[in-house]
Parts: structure tokens; sequence; C-alpha cells
């Protein structure tokens, strides 16, 4: 007597009893599929949304911190509250040499300006950063290099033009060596750069600036030794928030500001931020696992369910095989094989039904909202397993069904 799993009969067998009752193994079987697509959903818009979310980072620095000067909110040593002040280069050389501190970058802007190249011209800001910047802001480079401390320390002439400026007035052609003429000066281009992340610090994306050494910036517009934004690395061991009240004591020596005045000077401290996103999605992965566990609990409870009323239904059809010879390990696999072939079907359709709206999310969102194969198998099998221990009892009630049970049931 073929039972075997790979029986063609014993499919079409298994087939033809989960349809006696439609309404039931429907039931059980949209219980698997929704409990397999809302875990597959779930991993696959959990990746996509922390992509998402940390592209607007992408290309800076975590353990890092932003800040600038701001207006006094308390009067203090001959300063009225109110009163403007700005971080100059020396403040910038005294933080620097604070423990923990690992760069400091600055920048200046002016414009938007006019500049151009031959006869392209466009409307851009300019930028003055200084050689610490890459070590913070990590720009794209398409071509050439970006401002090192050589430009920097030299004064050079120098520009790097961003990626959306350079196809406007470089158009066609590689701008690297040839001249932008901005406002007036002309500045040898060294570089093509833009930026993967959507924060912008200091102004405009890199892709619409014009970069040029700090100190030559400072000369051309008679800014002396003022920087405006200020950003800072934290070296391992440290965030930026210990280093925060030493900048701000720097600060307050430098330009007597009161000792108790903490709105003088704005400081973010983006380390904060990606610590709070990766709390977020801890948040959202024990989400997903609970989510999980109570779907896949649902699924066991009822793919047992539906099997212990399958052999309930059955004892006369059990008794019977078992009189004319079946084997206990045969009718064990029947019944084992029904389970499986449920949850099965039923988790797959609940897989391709994920990966169809992940799919579709991904397009819109322009994110990788994707579920990997690895965890569309490893959620395939958890859910098999599930359902085989799931029919183990129902197996076992069947297995110990004797002939004298199907005479009496009927």
């Amino acid at each position: 007597m073929k039972t075997a799993i790979f029986d063609l009969e014993n499919w079409r067998e298994i087939g033809a009893t989960l349809a006696r009752n439609k309404t039931r193994t429907l039931l059980t079987a949209f219980g698997i599929f929704w409990g397999t697509a809302m875990l597959a959903m779930l991993l696959g818009g959990e990746k996509g949304l922390q992509h998402k979310l940390m592209s607007n980072f992408e290309g800076f620095a975590t353990n890092s911190a932003v800040f600038f000067a701001n207006r006094r909110t308390i009067s203090y040593q001959g300063f009225n509250k109110g009163s403007g002040w700005s971080i100059t280069s020396k403040d910038i050389e005294a933080i620097r040499r604070i423990e923990g501190v690992d760069a400091v970058a600055t920048t200046n802007s002016v414009g938007p300006l006019t500049v151009s190249a031959g006869k392209y011209g466009a409307t851009a800001q300019v930028q003055g950063v200084d050689h610490d910047y890459v070590k913070v802001f990590l720009p794209k480079i398409f071509s050439g290099r970006f401002v090192n401390e050589s430009d920097y320390v030299n004064a050079r002439k120098v520009a790097v033009v961003g990626k959306n400026i350079a196809d406007k007035i470089f158009p066609g052609r590689d701008p690297i060596g040839e001249f932008v003429n901005i406002d007036g000066i002309y500045y040898k281009v060294i570089g093509v750069a833009g930026q993967e992340a959507e924060i912008n610090v200091g102004g405009d994306k890199i892709d619409n600036q014009i970069n040029v050494p700090l100190s030559t910036l400072n000369k051309a517009f008679n800014l002396g030794d003022v920087v405006g934004g200020t950003m800072m690395t934290a070296l391992d061991g440290y965030s930026p928030t210990d280093l925060k009240p030493r900048i701000f004591r720097v600060m307050r020596a430098n330009h007597q500001i009161a000792p108790d005045d903490d709105q003088a000077l704005f400081f973010f401290d983006v380390s904060e931020q990606f610590e709070m996103v990766d709390n977020l999605f801890a948040g959202v992965d024990l989400l997903a696992l609970f989510v999980g566990i109570g779907t896949l609990i649902a699924g066991i409870i009822g793919v047992g369910n539906i099997m212990w009323v399958i052999v309930k239904e059955r004892t006369q059809e059990i008794g019977i095989r078992r009189a004319i010879g079946a084997k206990p390990a045969d009718i064990v696999t029947q019944v084992l094989s029904e389970g499986i072939a449920l949850t099965f079907i039923a988790g797959m359709a609940g897989i391709v039904f994920a990966v169809v709206v992940l799919t579709a999310i991904e397009k819109l969102a322009e994110a990788p909202f994707i579920i990997r194969f690895g965890q569309a198998v490893f959620i395939m099998l958890i859910f098999m397993i599930l359902g085989m221990a799931a029919s183990i009892i129902p197996s076992l009630k069947a297995m110990k069904i004797k002939p004298i049970e199907a005479i009496n049931d009927v």
C-alpha cells in the first residue's frame, strides 16, 4: 500500500481531504497566509525604512556634532543681551587641542553668486572649507579631488564644482583643469563632487555649490578669520555631548559669554540622532518578533485544530485502513502530509504576496524594501516545522485508531 510522501495518489487524497470542508480549510490557510505575509513584510519593510532614513545621513560622520554662534541671551561684561559674536580660527585651533576631539571642520559661505566658464553661466552658493571637512562630511567625488590641507594652508585659487553646476557651465566636457569665474576671480577646477546625504550643512547641497579653500574665500571677500558653520567628530570612546562643556568653556573664555548663557552657542549632537534611529529600529525588531510569534502561534493552533477535526471525521476510514493492513507509520505520514501541504501552500502564497507588496513599495519609495531569499526560506522552514509539529498529536491519535473503533463509529 503506497503512502510514501512522494506518492501522487497520496497527494490527490490529501487534496480531496482538505477540500471536504472548504470553509474550514480556507480559514485555516488564510491564517497561515496572513501570518507569513505579515512577518515577511515586517522584515522587508523594516530594512527598507531603515535604509531610507539612514540615507539622509549617508556620507556624514556618525560620531559628530554641528555648532555655530548664536546671539547672547544674557548681558555680560559690557556685551548686551542680543548682541552677536562669531567663531574664529583661534577658537577652532583651541577646540582641536581638546582631548577627545578628532577633527574640526569649518565653513563659510557667500552668495548665491553668478559663476561662469566661457559662454556658460549659473548661480551657485560658494562655500569655503578647510582640510578637515572631508573627515566629517564625506563628499561623493565624481572626478578629480577635494580641497586638501595644502590648498588650505597656501590659500590656493582652486575650486571643487558641484555636479549640477558642472553640468551647466561645462556641458559635455570634463572640467578638471579648466577655470571657473567667481565674482571676477578665476579658480582652477580640481574636482567635481556631490553628496549622498539629504541633510545640508552650511546651505545648499554640494551638488549645487562651488567649494574653495576657506582661507582663499576669507581673503577674497574680506571675512578675516571668522568662520561660520562648524562640524566636529569625536574619537572612539568619546561622544560630542561629552565634549560639549569643554567647547563651551573655550567660547566663553574667548568671547565674553556669560557662564550660564547656554543659548549663545548652538550645539547639535548628530551621534544622538543615529543612536535614536538605532533604538527605533531595535523597537521595530521587537515588534516584528512579537507579531511573528503571535502569527506563528495562530498558525499552529489553526493547523492543529483542522488536523484534529480531520482525524475525528475520518475515524471510520482510518480504522478500515488499519484493518486491511495499513501500518501505523502510513497513517502518521498521511496526516502529517496533509498538515505540511496546507502549511506549505498557504505559506508560499503569503511570501509571494509580501514580495509583490514590497516590490511595489520599493518602486514608489526608491529604497530597498525587499525580503532576502534567506529570510523567506527561514520563514517557510519555521512554518513548515511548526505545521508538522501541530500535526503530530492528531497523527498519533490517528495511529492509535483500532478497527473496532471504526465499527463502533458507524
